[in-house]
């Protein structure tokens, strides 16, 4: 006869993360593994990591850190969750910056500016929330359900839900009826 052994495994954790790039990469170890222990499916753990790097990265080049610590100082807040009902919510806390966080449209060949467009392809959804002083926060529920059968099954790949349709799927080319007849 097998013994089972119940593991308690964190269904939440915060951490303070330096406010500059040293600590992401320890946030993002820390979250995967948890999330990993959890029974968290791979993909939806991915879109995690992803996200998270996103809004730290966001947290120190356009935030404050949290306290009076000057920029480069001090820390930022990160916190991720499974909730009673199997969503996985992520959050990073700032001091706050000059304006409040907000999808960009940065041109083609711009060096940043996509990452809250990115969080919007990954995330079920995300907001802003101000309402203590001193603080923002932007969560994101990266899964609705993390313990639905499908939830370790992508919609669709990112790159799918970010590339513009195949020219074959666009009716109002006339030139791509020329392809056609090629083959």
């Amino acid at each position: 006869m097998a013994l089972v052994v119940a593991q308690e495994v964190p269904t939440s954790s915060s951490m303070a993360v330096p406010h500059g790039p040293a600590g992401v990469g320890k946030a993002r170890h820390r979250m995967r593994d948890q999330l990993r222990s959890s029974g968290v499916a791979e993909s939806v753990i991915d879109d995690a990591v992803l996200i998270l790097s996103e809004l730290l990265s966001n947290a120190c080049k356009h935030g404050r850190p949290l306290g009076d610590a000057l920029a480069g100082d001090g820390d930022v807040r990160a916190a991720w969750r499974v909730d009673p009902d199997g969503r996985l919510v992520v959050e990073v806390t700032d001091g706050g910056g000059p304006t409040r966080p907000a999808p960009a449209t940065p041109s083609v060949t711009a060096h940043g500016g996509r990452g809250l467009n990115i969080i919007t392809a990954l995330a079920d959804d995300w907001g802003v929330r101000d309402d203590v002083r001193g603080e923002v926060t932007v969560w994101v529920v990266v899964q609705d359900d993390v313990y639905d059968p499908d939830a370790g099954r992508r919609r669709d790949d990112f790159a799918s839900r970010v590339a513009a349709p195949p020219v074959a799927a666009m009716v109002d080319l006339d030139f791509a009826d020329a392809f056609d007849d090629l083959g």
